[in-house]
Parts: structure tokens; C-alpha cells; sequence
């Protein structure tokens, strides 16, 4: 996995929610983002306190959360 050393936890920021860099803007709201369409860029447009390599290491957080979670898929 890659290094996530932007990604942070504290339960006084945004109910305990990971975030980046300890600013109230979760690693969700990224992904959800990111699910609907919208490109890096339109992140970094949306949330010019970011940089790339903030959106590139929420999606690889959310690689090794779901990575480790068996879940089973309905047929």
C-alpha cells in the first residue's frame, strides 16, 4: 500500500472521520466526488486547499479499508 501520511484521524475533527491533513474535508466527500464523475482537477477546483497527491492517497485509504472487509455481493 501506499504511504497515507496525509490521511488523519481525530475524534475532535469531523466525528472521528478521516480527513485530510487534520481540515474538516473527509475522505468520503472525495470519493463521492470522484464516484459522480468529477475529476481531480474538479476536486482541486472545489477545494483549492488540496493537492493531488491529497486525493490520490484518500483513494488509496479507501483501497486498504475495503481491501480487508469480506462482504458478500448480492446475485
Amino acid at each position: 500500500m501506499r504511504e497515507v501520511n496525509r490521511i488523519t484521524v481525530n475524534p475532535e475533527i469531523c466525528l472521528g472521520q478521516p480527513t485530510i491533513r487534520g481540515m474538516r474535508i473527509t475522505v468520503s466527500v472525495i470519493l463521492k466526488m470522484l464516484a459522480a464523475g468529477r475529476s481531480v482537477e474538479d476536486v482541486l477546483s472545489a477545494y483549492p486547499e488540496l493537492e493531488a497527491e491529497d486525493i490520490h492517497q484518500a483513494m488509496s485509504y479507501a483501497a486498504w479499508v475495503v481491501s480487508d472487509q469480506l462482504q458478500m455481493v448480492p446475485t
